[in-house]
């Protein structure tokens, strides 16, 4: 690529996500997904002085927790980050009143429709609002409930997901949608994909299985290896063996633990049967087998029998390298591939004269 051809397609880049940066306040647009124990104050800062727009996971954190975290990663960095909070959080009110003590300029609200009151009560403290929409009705309603902006997340991320892939989802939503700006997330893991989905009409986009391999990421060396090694193919989705004890869709490495699960609901699915237990005790015991799993892996390394919650795009995760390091990459790869495009969008010379004589 020539430095002239380079420079262009660094405008268009800049161009393409201007609505994104603007938003977030930040050189790319980016956003860190909310990783439950990794995206805490070294990972988030990490993204944002790197360019990009981190996000503390607040998860089961309270709101003491929840501010010291916020104030550990102000610390680390001076450029602007977020917050994502579990709309059915028991103290999700609070949660907010925490983010606006603190200046938190974003928060994202994660884990289902959230409630009028909780975007209400962020934006009378003049905070920017995100939300997730699975579907285009959806997002529609969100945008009339007041939401700033959307990510919609295919079924190719890691971690709790919906039935619908990213690609399908783009198209669903993004030419519909014009109020607010979109991020895409699911399955990024390289620059092309940002370049492609920008072209979509996307805002910016949104990454977490690609950030796990940064050396600020403190997941546990053995849990880094387990992507190292991974494949697409590796990260499965969670199997819901009987329709009346529902399990949300979860998706991570294949492990012993996978199949534990499977034994887990064979066992009180038969006891309730048996009458041994009710449909409710059964149900809970289903849910607590995970209780904790993410954090086994991730931060104790039991890689074995905690879960290994990671995107598809798992298998684009090679190696160990700062975080600056991983966005600049995106960045040039982005810019390859605008420069791409625009070589095959220019017109073709005049054909050649034809022989006389």
């Amino acid at each position: 690529m020539s430095d002239a051809a380079r420079v262009d397609a660094a405008q268009r880049l800049d161009r393409l996500w201007r609505r994104g940066r603007e938003f977030l306040g930040s050189e790319y647009a980016i956003l860190g997904g909310a990783m439950s124990w990794l995206s805490e104050r070294n990972l988030v800062s990490a993204i944002s002085n790197a360019g990009g727009f981190g996000v503390i996971a607040c998860g089961s954190l309270g709101p003491d927790e929840l501010g010291a975290e916020i104030e550990a990663t102000a610390a680390l960095t001076d450029r602007p980050f977020g917050v994502n909070l579990i709309t059915m959080h028991p103290d999700l009110m609070e949660l907010i009143d925490t983010c606006a003590r603190h200046g938190v300029s974003h928060v994202a609200l994660a884990g289902g429709l959230p409630p009028a009151a909780a975007i209400s009560r962020l934006k009378g403290a003049g905070i920017k609002v995100l939300a997730f929409a699975p579907a285009l009705a959806l997002a529609k309603r969100l945008v009339r409930n007041g939401v700033d902006a959307l990510v919609i997340e295919g079924m190719e991320a890691g971690g709790h997901i919906g039935p619908v892939s990213t690609g399908v989802l783009a198209q669903e939503i993004l030419p519909f949608i014009q109020e607010v700006p979109i991020f895409v997330a699911g399955g990024i893991g390289r620059g092309a994909a940002i370049a492609m989905y920008l072209g979509a009409g996307a805002s910016g986009v949104q990454m977490g299985t690609r950030f796990v391999g940064a050396s600020e990421c403190i997941a546990h060396p053995k849990f880094k290896q387990a992507f190292f090694r991974g494949h697409a193919r590796d990260a499965v989705l969670s199997v819901q063996l009987d329709d009346r004890f529902p399990v949300i869709p979860v998706r991570a490495l294949a492990n012993k633990g996978t199949q534990l699960f499977l034994e887990k609901q064979r066992e009180v699915i038969a006891k309730v049967d048996s009458g041994d237990l009710s449909q409710a005790e059964a149900q809970l015991a289903i849910e607590r087998f995970w209780a904790g799993a993410l954090r086994r892996a991730a931060i104790d390394g039991d890689v074995e029998l905690g879960s290994v919650m990671a995107g598809q795009s798992v298998g684009l995760v090679k190696n160990e390298e700062p975080t600056a390091d991983i966005i600049k990459q995106l960045i040039e790869e982005a810019i390859d591939a605008l420069d791409v495009m625009a070589v095959r969008e220019a017109p073709s010379g005049s054909p050649p004269t034809p022989p006389t004589g």
